[in-house]
């Protein structure tokens, strides 16, 4: 259910994006206090910062269909990947880096050189990274997703495929025979008789992420709801909020316990205009609040999920 290659390479943009929901917080925070586990991830983050570099295009083979599988069935297909296919890749690499005034490091060539023993060093690498940052996180991520797929499941068991497209709103937008993905690359994908295979990630967020390459097996990767993460996260860590979150942003979320306004939370918390906006803005972004605009002021409001958060059982606030 959880494909490993593909959180591999969702987790190392993650990790790279200082906008990051505040919802992997719990996670990022067990990483960083595991040395073991960053020296492992150290190599392997390396060869992908230059492989998958932040931009519009990483190569396809990275993410190969038989990830689906689990992880030795991805890495396996990795290594058997053509040279022809990674010389091609690599090149888009090259002009996409071009475009953007980055350099592409020169030791990327020797993926393609079978005597070099450069991709054999690459798939260890990525197994060493998955461990460190996917493999050991099981419980919050395993869960999170398989709760997120099980809903899912329901819906499309409930009220056939359209419902199951509905329940993406509004990260995606079913309009007959059309499905419309809120995604940051325009590019049209015509399945022509082949199936889509929808691959949920505890990694993705935003937007959702496909193939470049239209000609391979269409996939589509879309993050899972910020509900299933807390509700994982509370069930594994039922600690105080303000460890989850840090203690500024536990501390907005009770003071909404009744709506108020930016300028009186602002007060209320002793902090300044711009940096209560920018909490907001990420209890906003984790489904934890919602925002309406009422004359001049921001009015903030618990969502029924904020609520849960705030109020169950497993969480002391």
């Amino acid at each position: 259910m959880v494909d490993p290659l593909w959180e591999v390479l969702l987790s190392h943009f993650l990790l790279g994006d200082r906008n990051r929901p505040v919802y992997f917080q719990p996670w990022l925070a067990r990483l960083r206090r595991r040395s073991d586990l960053l020296a492992m991830m150290r190599p392997a983050g390396t060869l992908l910062s230059a492989l998958a570099p932040p931009g519009p295009y990483f190569p396809d083979f990275l993410t190969p269909p038989e990830s689906a599988a689990g992880l030795d069935a991805g890495i396996d297909a990795v290594s058997a990947t053509g040279r022809r296919r990674l010389g091609d890749e690599l090149n888009l690499l090259h002009q996409t880096n071009q475009r953007r005034g980055r350099a592409t490091p020169g030791w990327l060539a020797g993926l393609t050189d079978s005597q070099s023993g450069a991709l054999i060093s690459l798939t260890t690498a990525l197994r060493d990274y998955h461990r460190a940052v996917v493999g050991s996180h099981d419980d919050l991520i395993r869960a999170s997703v398989e709760a997120d797929v099980a809903l899912r499941v329901r819906v499309l068991l409930a009220g056939g495929v359209e419902a199951l497209f509905r329940s993406f709103e509004p990260l995606m937008r079913w309009r007959r025979p059309v499905l419309e993905v809120r995604y940051d690359v325009e590019q049209d994908l015509y399945l022509q008789g082949r199936g889509l295979r929808l691959v949920p990630s505890f990694f993705c967020h935003g937007s959702a992420v496909s193939l470049a390459d239209q000609d391979l097996p269409p996939v589509l990767v879309y993050p899972i709801t910020p509900e299933h993460r807390w509700d994982t996260i509370t069930a594994v860590d039922p600690g105080p909020l303000s460890e989850l979150m840090g203690a500024t942003r536990a501390a907005v979320l009770v003071a909404l316990r009744h709506s108020a306004s930016t300028t009186e939370l602002a007060a209320t918390l002793y902090t300044s205009l711009a940096s209560m906006s920018r909490h907001t803005k990420t209890l906003r972004q984790a489904g934890l609040i919602t925002s309406e605009r009422r004359g001049p002021a921001i009015l903030h409001t618990l969502t029924p999920l904020g609520w849960r958060l705030l109020d169950g059982a497993k969480v002391r606030a």
